[in-house]
């Protein structure tokens, strides 16, 4: 269960810092734009995810995760008016996803908690955000990086570097005492790979 347990923190912290180090990227102006009216800002989707996660990860061993005081409809409506409040928002809702996954064992793993009334086990819950926090987080990157364009840090391999970085990658993991994670998701691991490829 400990190594579950790691893999899902290290999982959820890489995602985090793709958003992290995006939006740090982002003026104050930048962070609220929006294409359109149907669309939403980096500010928005920042509040969207902290809110779920309060929500969801708050006494979630034994409330359901659609709190009564959770209001959905306004994580869609902006209600900050600077970058450093949605920052402090966001890293609010991360905090509390964090805590609650310290609170998993192996004796709870497999226990049923509910999500909107829907029975979900304590592991089908945790993978469902796995999926539903980098969802809006792909969307985040994506915006940011239209707005950045030329002037855009890459977050993963950069272009046309491919080739190095898999040779790269090649190299550490054939040397069994470094290949504990095999995931090119996590790449970032390596401070070398990290600050040259990135």
């Amino acid at each position: 269960m400990k190594n579950m347990k790691e893999l899902f923190v290290k999982r959820f912290k890489y995602y985090k810092s793709l958003g992290d180090k995006s939006f740090e990227q982002l003026s104050d102006e930048q962070i609220f734009w929006q294409y359109n009216e149907e669309s939403n800002s980096i500010a928005v989707i920042m509040k969207h995810i902290a809110g779920n996660m309060l929500s969801r990860w708050t006494n979630f061993l034994t409330e359901d995760g659609e709190k009564p005081w959770r209001n959905r409809d306004d994580e869609f409506v902006n209600t900050f008016k600077t970058k450093q409040e949605v920052i402090e928002y966001w890293e609010k809702g991360w905090e509390c996803l964090f805590n609650a996954l310290e609170q998993v064992q192996d004796e709870n793993l497999y226990s049923t908690i509910y999500i909107r009334g829907e029975a979900h086990t304590v592991l089908d819950a945790i993978v469902r955000q796995v999926a539903h926090y980098p969802y809006h987080i792909g969307q985040i990157v994506s915006i940011a990086k239209m707005l950045k364009n030329e002037e855009w840090k890459t977050l993963s391999i950069a272009r046309n570097k491919s080739q190095e970085f898999n040779a790269v990658m090649k190299e550490q993991f054939s040397k069994p005492e470094e290949s504990s994670n095999s995931s090119t998701v996590c790449f970032q691991n390596s401070p070398e790979v990290r600050d040259e490829y990135k």
